[in-house]
């Protein structure tokens, strides 16, 4: 299907009264409960709910495996993914990371650098023989109570390699993962900017694939490209694979571009798009230059509260359609 392409405008035309309603439509916390008559549009031009937090929950696994996925680089992936982690596990979740791209960046923001790992064993060991190496003997633990993490570094990339001549190679994380569903509520696997087998093993180990969109056209172009390999690997794969949802990253409001862009994603994909949106701010580098996660170094900030909304729309959707018991 075509695809309408956002144009830039000026804003300094826009009313004060219009600005006002920027402003708000780009919030993300949630509604007052006081405020019952107010209703806040967001940039969808669907009315935004009040999401609940998550309710306790009395035991934990088996786990509903997630992949954030697209092909183009730096749209927030792995921020996503390791924040969305912390949002989780701060709600009583237990909480696996999976990095799945051999630049190890989900590794590398959580406080691991690639270098100790020489001649220890990651997920590529995990991928080329999991009765060897089980993936529930490389877990580390993180900063955040209730996360671990499954690191990577460059060895990664000879895996598609490596896995190009086996028998049911696009199955090896999906039988990895086997070992540690029971322990966890959550799996989120951060997979590699690219469409090839590592990326292909991740949806096909997953229950859900959520994507994060950057707010500019170029991010637009690749999409039908990685909608039409989920579609293939829900046909030939994996037929319990959805969209569970798309989240507009590095937002700002104040653009024409923004909403245009935000407009273009939701006549694609509907109500897959999520009211949550994460907008800019230089909070994330310096989380990541931490190795910690947003929810446990600022709280409270516009990031935390962005990606604590996420994790509890998140939850809810799936319990709305049966997958996870809130």
């Amino acid at each position: 299907m075509p695809i309408p392409v956002p144009q830039d405008r000026p804003v300094t035309d826009i009313p004060n009264e219009a600005a006002d309603i920027v402003a708000k439509e780009a919030s993300v916390t949630p509604i007052d409960g006081n405020q019952e008559e107010f209703v806040s549009i967001g940039l969808t031009g669907r009315p935004v709910p009040k999401f609940a937090a998550p309710a306790p929950i009395k035991k934990h696994g088996p786990a509903y495996v997630i992949s954030l996925c697209n092909q183009k680089g730096g749209v927030g992936k792995t921020t996503t993914t390791i924040n969305l982690g912390a949002a989780l596990a701060e709600a009583g979740r237990k909480v696996l990371l999976v990095d799945m791209d051999p630049q190890g960046s989900m590794t590398i923001g959580l406080g691991i650098q690639p270098e100790s790992l020489v001649g220890k064993q990651s997920i590529y060991d995990v991928l080329m023989d999991s009765s060897a190496t089980p993936a529930s003997s490389i877990v580390y633990p993180t900063s955040t109570k209730g996360m671990d993490l499954l690191p990577a570094n460059i060895q990664l990339s000879a895996a598609e390699l490596r896995l190009a001549g086996e028998v049911a190679r696009e199955y090896a994380l999906d039988r990895a993962l086997t070992t540690v569903k029971a322990d966890y509520d959550y799996i989120l696997i951060d997979c590699a900017p690219s469409l090839g087998l590592l990326t292909v093993n991740s949806l096909t180990a997953s229950d859900g694939v959520i994507i994060p969109m950057e707010c500019e056209f170029f991010a637009l172009r690749g999409v039908e490209m990685l909608r039409d390999t989920i579609n293939k690997v829900q046909e030939r794969l994996n037929n319990r694979l959805s969209i569970d949802g798309v989240l507009a990253t590095m937002v700002d409001a104040r653009t024409h571009h923004t909403r245009d862009t935000i407009a273009a994603v939701y006549e694609m994909f509907g109500d897959s798009v999520m009211h949550t949106i994460v907008s800019r701010t230089v909070k994330f580098p310096e989380t990541t230059k931490a190795g910690i996660s947003i929810i446990d170094q600022a709280p409270t900030s516009p990031g935390a509260v962005a990606y604590r909304n996420m994790a509890w729309e998140l939850v809810e959707r799936l319990d709305q359609k049966g997958a996870v018991t809130s």
